[in-house]
């Protein structure tokens, strides 16, 4: 399934609300391994997990999603994310598992911020605008104005 340029709407597929943010990937909060067939069902083809397991208490294990994703059809990358902030091999990471995606891909974590965030960052390191990337993320509902250094030093390095 791909997003039309301008569509900004949330989605619900099984219990996840996701989030487009250009016509490839889209985020969401903490997806289970029940959504996962309403995903691929709906056109995804990968599924990429920035939550660390543990964070909360009776949040799915990342096994579990990564078992679920398999057995539909999906591909699954786990790049946790921390609060501590973002790393370069964790950009590097996500800007590899976008390219290898022949379709859609699902990125998620505890509210779609921090899966919104990396996106953002990859995309900066392969040279897309800032600016346009702090705007897709704000009509999806997400605001970037303080990462903008990042992107601006990430741009910069490649």
């Amino acid at each position: 399934m791909m997003f039309p340029a301008d569509d900004r709407r949330v989605f619900r597929y099984g219990s996840a609300m996701l989030r487009p943010l250009d016509p490839t990937i889209a985020v969401a909060p903490q997806i289970s391994p029940d959504d996962v067939p309403a995903l691929a069902a709906a056109g995804y083809v990968a599924i990429v997990n920035n939550r660390p397991d543990d964070e909360e208490p009776g949040q799915p294990a990342g096994d579990a999603i990564r078992i679920a994703a398999e057995a539909a059809g999906l591909a699954y990358t786990a790049i946790p994310i921390t609060h501590a902030g973002f790393s370069r091999p964790q950009v590097d990471a996500m800007r590899a598992a976008l390219a290898a995606a022949n379709g859609p891909v699902l990125a998620y974590c505890r509210s779609g911020t921090r899966s919104c965030n990396l996106w953002a960052l990859a995309r900066a390191a392969q040279g897309d605008d800032a600016d346009a990337l702090t705007a897709k993320a704000a009509e999806a509902g997400y605001d970037l104005r303080g990462l903008r250094p990042a992107l601006d030093a990430v741009a910069h390095a490649g």
